[in-house]
């Protein structure tokens, strides 16, 4: 499956078995580290086929771009050192860097650029695997330089120059990644871990921690206990219940966003919630201040659109306050859309992602008090990717959505009818043209403002159940420094340090 959502999928606190050996601690420090990871990179570790955001947030330490992001949302230079774009915003020229290696030891060449970036703008039938880039009209070398010329303008363009770079004769990148980032793929074991090696070679900056261990861990009753026994040094998601019982731990408790879009997804082309009417009803019932409470202490930000507060430009906080919980208004919904009894359906929820199961039991106590029975179904992660996002059975879902790149279109164009991404079946022609104006715009204020107008849409007509913008908490080793947060979903582990 090539168009793949970068789903968010909140990362959180589960484990198929307690997590084996901690990291090594080396005089003056520690060349090791375990870090705990709720799920198994199950899906292609090819970073342009990558279904799971689990996955590209590993990932991201593997690979690079022409640009990377910086945990300030900034674009820097990567495998080019600099870049130009034209007057009229058709010509692109990036100068690459000198003597960028790969982790098998070999050169980065202009051709593997020309290659990754072609095996992504065209599959064969008209499509791409980056829909930005059907608007490529050349790619092409220039001693040093790579020039890619534009069809028309397109002011989002530059963002997805943090496509991963790749070898261009490599026939296994689905189960040997190789990449010019700071850590190199050794080997998984599945189900129980991910070996990655320092990259000594690497172009910049190196890594601190030399070997580090990607520890499956996906049962939330024994990850507290591993923290605490020092079989885990690092988690980057865990819930205020955990984050409570390491108190007085060896452990520093740091709190970001998740940056992503929780919400009750709903199948817009399933009875009963074909009807808009219905899809409402829910969403005055929901109380997402109750759920963050509930389930989370209090921390999150509630959101009422698929957008989320660190696309300052494009967020919009009103839409949280269009569904203000009112449940008389739901129940005569429901009675005109002919359910005045109610109904009931399935809520699907992955079972390794504890607060999407938490947000759900908060949700069927309160959909309770409209007549309408929501019943939990639990699945495995690679049966929610199978079942739910690629087959599109289900009739309603938890689960966290989140941005690859820095761009209101990689919220937003997903829900357009006939997007390949739109697992949701959500059909709107009001919102098909304004994501279509929105994408040929190239005017910055009047593209904002499209980009608003489809919210909009998504929120009066309740696309899906919005919740929140999920708090992240980090439980960190005091034995290291270092991390960041960043305002899309990655997991930057070169930044982490010893702290002695």
């Amino acid at each position: 499956m090539k168009r793949i959502i970068a789903l968010v999928l909140v990362s959180v606190t589960l484990a198929i078995a307690l997590c084996g050996c901690g990291g090594d601690k080396t005089e003056g420090g520690s060349s090791k580290i375990t870090i705990g990871i709720p799920q198994d990179l199950e899906d292609s570790l090819d970073p342009h086929e990558a279904v799971a955001a689990g996955t590209k947030e590993i990932l991201f330490n593997i690979f690079e771009g022409l640009l990377k992001a910086d945990s300030n949302g900034n674009l820097i230079p990567a495998v080019a050192k600099s870049y130009s774009v034209s007057e009229d915003a058709l010509t692109y020229t990036f100068t690459l860097r000198e003597n960028v290696k790969f982790h098998n030891g070999n050169t980065v060449t202009a051709d593997d650029v020309v290659y990754s970036i072609l095996r992504n703008a065209d599959d064969g039938s008209g499509n791409a695997l980056i829909s930005a880039f059907l608007n490529i009209d050349s790619v092409n070398i220039e001693e040093n330089d790579i020039v890619i010329k534009l069809k028309a303008p397109d002011p989002d363009f530059i963002q997805y120059m943090t496509l991963a770079i790749i070898p261009k004769d490599q026939s296994d990148a689905a189960t040997n990644p190789i990449g010019t980032g700071p850590y190199k793929f050794v080997s998984r074991s599945p189900q129980e871990n991910i070996i990655l090696k320092r990259f000594d070679e690497y172009w910049g900056e190196k890594a601190y921690i030399e070997d580090v261990t990607l520890k499956i861990c996906a049962n939330a009753d024994t990850i507290v206990m591993d923290l605490k026994g020092g079989s885990v040094d690092f988690f980057a998601r865990i819930t205020t219940a955990q984050a409570l019982q390491l108190e007085g731990s060896n452990f520093e408790i740091l709190e970001g966003t998740m940056n992503l879009v929780q919400a009750m997804y709903l199948n817009n082309a399933v009875k009963p919630f074909d009807d808009e009417r219905v899809r409402q009803a829910l969403s005055y019932a929901v109380d997402p201040d109750e759920i963050i409470d509930l389930s989370f202490d209090g921390k999150g930000t509630k959101i009422g659109s698929s957008m989320f507060p660190a696309f300052k430009k494009y967020y919009i906080p009103e839409t949280a306050d269009v569904y203000d919980v009112n449940i008389d208004k739901a129940k005569e919904l429901l009675a005109e859309a002919g359910y005045a009894d109610g109904f009931s359906f399935d809520i699907t929820v992955p079972s390794n992602y504890q607060p999407h199961i938490d947000t759900a039991q908060v949700i069927v106590e309160q959909l309770k008090k409209i007549g309408v029975t929501a019943n939990i179904k639990l699945i495995e992660w690679d049966s929610w990717l199978s079942d739910v996002y690629s087959g599109r059975d289900f009739e309603a879902t938890v689960i966290g959505v989140d941005a690859s790149t820095m761009t209101a279109r990689a919220m937003l164009e997903r829900f357009v009818s006939d997007s390949s991404k739109n697992f949701i079946n959500f059909s709107d022609p009001e919102y098909d043209e304004l994501i279509k104006k929105a994408l040929n715009t190239y005017d910055d204020a009047e593209q904002t403002k499209l980009y608003k107008d489809a919210e909009w849409i998504l929120t009066n007509k309740a696309a899906n159940v919005y919740i929140q913008d999920l708090a992240q908490l980090v439980a960190i080793n005091k034995d290291y420094t270092g991390y960041e947060f960043y305002p899309i979903y990655v997991l930057d582990i070169a930044k982490i340090r010893p702290a002695k």
